[in-house]
């Protein structure tokens, strides 16, 4: 046997586009073409140094020792099929696998085999590595894709200029990036694959002791049903979640919908991955109701239990099979001891841990200072205590045999904070994990390195459900916990704060940034503030989060507000004119102008009886706005006239923002156009000055349809760009489907067909994820629009633009 390439390697994968078509096509003529196919690819890879590692049925996995060797061979391959019957689908991808026994092991086999998955036949793709090894000659850039491994998006290539449909790969989702990749399985895997497939099959659980990978299967397979779900797979994670009656609510929030889960989800075809449903059984009533209203949605559970509901299918997650778990066991101990190798006691410690494969995480974490015989002598007389039962209860003590074992092997300290980091939901920030728990960096890292913590990209840290379980308890035990949560909200509260997204703070610049990844602790803070009976605390941290709420949710916040309000009974002055002022603008930005308003002017007045000038001019301002829109021009003209003046001498840019928006709109109305677009722009720059993003955006998106509408699309993409980015950044969903909508005429307008059905693409994308709000009322009028004099042209890139990532659209954006 040819020796394989070390060191530096490429790997090319192959199979066959539509084979079982091809066997009925081609009947027993099949039989020769497929020996052909075999013989031209095999004297392709050979004259190119290609090492075959392995050939199953109709694929080819080969290894190069050189990129550019690969490349060519891939090229020659597909060029000598042509001319027949079977066409090919190759992916490439460099990396550093490890060679043992039984040949490559590491994660860039699969990731060569997901590349080569992603194509269609003729079609050769390549991933980066490749490319920056081989250089760029032949290669075609497609852009940023995230392939069903639920890897992080990646640059990917293509060999040649052939046109073909859009990649298989993963676009209309949120499904998280794994810390490791996906092992073993694929029995499991097909299986769950095929009870997803059946259109019986609407509410598929799967059930399995904590710890028994059912999160894990269920995403893996969640990813690879994708192309089933035109409008995506959502994962839905419940754990931060304390009430049944929030799960609705939060799988809408999945969503990025604000109001409800069945609006948000209407008719569309999509699959929604509810995790972690144990602790709120008592929601899954709602799951019957939202089948029916749904027709076209499925949903797919991990549960410790089944649901009990009409019509649910139940998949038993099994452990893993002994091979399985020597793999899974070997691979999580090489990384933390890349040397190790697999000895006679694995077997029997497998066999020990029940072949659980968060069990086997943790003992291989061990590793480093244990081997596998001595971790099977230790924690063997744990498990030996283990008795009777039925085998989920023996698997589930199991593993917490394990997980005791593991606390019981910390120091004093580190199961201290171990038990303290429970306290956050949706894991936490080195500085939070020092400030509310007082945390040691060494002992926290000391706590990832041993699998009870782990370590997110962006820098948080957080606990596998089954394992935050168990450090609840350890803090429920130690005394702590009532402190331990008080300092929680104190500090989310002071953090919330630091962001400015309350009225009073916008002239100090806002950062939205700063609660946008800490949005579990928050609602978790707010929530335990609230059954505490410490209202005052929770509407603090409630009304610190006002423009948060204005630009991501509205409709809640308007619910945490009023509820706050009405349990709190009698408010401080000051907090009841601050509560009444959020409650106006919340109700006022979801479309209820009447009650709104109503609310704003009770703020006014008192806020007048506090003596507070400034807040009352917002107010002024804020009644402007409803009398521009109801046409009272002269009251709105007055309003921000008084509203101007109190802000300039207070020294308000954001006010005077305001004000000025307020006459541009007026403006408008008039048809002063050109007065219109200045004012507008005026508003926009003193907006600038302190950070008042949410209002920027939406004077950007005012001077990019002046410009529209004055002739001008050169100058209005410039505006329309400027506002998209900052949009997104802040998240503010219906902002940037409308300007997506105005880019999209702009380009239209230019005679760039395919860029306007690009973006007008990526706004259809958005609406995929369910309603935006006002905009679904308004969608013809911006539809108009867009006149596209090359209709082919612009199908074409609107296919293309419901791909786009939003990096990808934001390039887009820019001419």
């Amino acid at each position: 046997m040819t020796e394989l390439p070390t060191g530096t390697v490429t790997f090319l994968f192959t199979d066959i586009e539509g084979s079982t078509r091809l066997l009925h096509e081609l009947g027993e003529a099949y039989a020769d073409a497929l020996a052909e196919h075999r013989r031209v690819l095999r004297e392709a890879f050979a004259r190119h140094g290609g090492v075959e590692v392995d050939t199953q049925g109709d694929a080819f996995f080969v290894a190069f020792a050189r990129a550019k060797d690969a490349l060519a061979a891939a090229a020659e391959g597909q060029e000598a099929l042509d001319p027949g019957p079977i066409r090919v689908r190759m992916g490439l991808h460099t990396g550093e696998p490890l060679v043992t026994e039984e040949g490559y092991v590491g994660i860039d086999v699969h990731r060569a085999a997901r590349i080569a998955a992603a194509g269609h036949g003729g079609q050769t793709v390549v991933s980066q590595t490749t490319y920056d090894l081989a250089g760029s000659d032949g290669l075609r850039n497609l852009g940023e894709h995230r392939l069903k491994d639920l890897s992080a998006p990646e640059r990917v290539y293509q060999l040649g200029d052939g046109e073909f449909p859009p990649l298989k790969t993963l676009y209309q989702t949120n499904l998280p990036v794994p810390a490791t990749p996906f092992l073993g399985r694929e029995r499991e895997l097909g299986e769950v694959g095929e009870a997803l497939a059946r259109s019986d099959v609407r509410l598929l659980t799967l059930t399995g002791a904590g710890g028994s990978g059912k999160t894990r299967l269920a995403l893996q397979a969640a990813a690879e049903a994708a192309d089933d779900y035109p409008q995506g797979v959502w994962w839905v994670p419940l754990a931060p979640i304390r009430n049944p009656r929030d799960v609705l609510a939060t799988a809408a929030r999945a969503l990025g919908a604000g109001g409800s889960l069945e609006e948000a989800v209407g008719d569309r075809r999509l699959l929604l991955l509810l995790d972690n449903f144990e602790h709120v059984i008592e929601a899954a009533p709602e799951l019957t109701a939202l089948r029916t209203k749904c027709p076209n949605l499925d949903l797919t559970v991990t549960s410790r239990e089944r649901l009990q509901l009409d019509g649910e299918h139940v998949y038993p997650v099994p452990v893993l099979d002994r091979s399985e778990a020597r793999v899974l066991f070997a691979a999580r101990a090489r990384a933390v001891k890349p040397e190790f190798e697999p000895d006679e006691s694995l077997d029997e410690l497998c066999a020990r841990l029940d072949d659980l494969p968060l069990a086997l995480e943790l003992a291989a974490a061990r590793t480093t200072i244990l081997s596998t015989e001595q971790l099977l002598n230790r924690l063997g007389a744990r498990l030996d205590l283990l008795k009777g039962g039925r085998d989920a209860d023996v698997r589930q003590q199991t593993l917490r045999a394990t997980i005791e074992w593991s606390h019981d092997l910390l120091d004093p300290g580190e199961q201290r904070l171990l038990a303290r980091l429970a306290v956050f939901r949706g894991g936490c920030t080195l500085e939070a994990a020092e400030a509310i728990c007082d945390a040691d960096i060494d002992q926290l890292q000391s706590l990832v390195d041993k699998s009870l913590v782990r370590l997110r990209d962006a820098g948080r840290f957080w606990m596998l459900e089954t394992i935050r379980e168990f450090a609840s308890e350890r803090l429920a035990e130690s005394g702590e916990e009532e402190d331990l949560r008080r300092r929680h909200a104190e500090f989310f509260l002071r953090l919330a704060e630091s962001a400015n997204l309350r009225t009073e703070a916008i002239d100090l610049g806002q950062q939205h940034e700063v609660v946008l990844p800490e949005q579990d602790n928050l609602r978790a803070a707010i929530d335990w503030a609230t059954e505490s009976g410490d209202f005052m605390l929770a509407l603090s941290i409630t009304l610190a989060l006002d423009s948060f709420w204005v630009a991501n949710n509205p409709q809640e916040g308007a619910r945490r507000v009023a509820s706050l309000v009405q349990a709190a009974g009698k408010l401080p002055p000051e907090l009841r004119a601050r509560a009444l002022r959020a409650l106006g603008g919340l109700r006022y930005i979801a479309g209820d102008f009447e009650r709104g308003t109503a609310l704003h002017e009770e703020s006014l007045e008192a806020f007048r009886e506090l003596g507070d000038e400034l807040a009352a001019a917002h107010l002024l301002h804020r009644l402007a706005v409803e009398a521009a829109r109801s046409g009272d021009h002269a009251r709105a003209r007055a309003l921000s006239d008084e509203s101007l003046s109190v802000h300039r001498r207070h020294g308000s840019p954001s006010g005077e923002a305001m004000a000025l928006g307020v006459l541009a709109d007026l403006a408008a109305k008039e048809q002063r156009r050109e007065e219109a677009l200045e004012l507008s722009l005026q508003s926009v720059s003193l907006a600038g000055e302190v950070g008042f993003t949410w209002w920027q955006v939406h004077y950007l998106y005012f001077a990019c349809e002046m410009c529209l509408d004055l002739g001008r699309p050169g100058e209005a993409e410039r505006w329309g760009r400027e506002g998209l980015q900052l949009a997104v950044q802040i998240g503010d969903r219906q902002m940037t489907v409308y300007l997506l909508a105005l880019l999209s005429a702009a380009a239209a307008a230019q005679g760039e067909e395919e860029r306007a059905g690009v973006l007008w693409g990526a706004l259809e994308r958005e609406e995929l994820r369910g309603p935006v709000g006002q905009w679904e009322a308004e969608r013809d009028a911006y539809w108009s629009r867009v006149e596209a004099s090359d209709s082919e042209q612009f199908e074409l890139g609107r296919a293309r633009g419901l791909q786009l990532s939003p990096d990808e659209t934001m390039r887009e954006a820019a001419p």
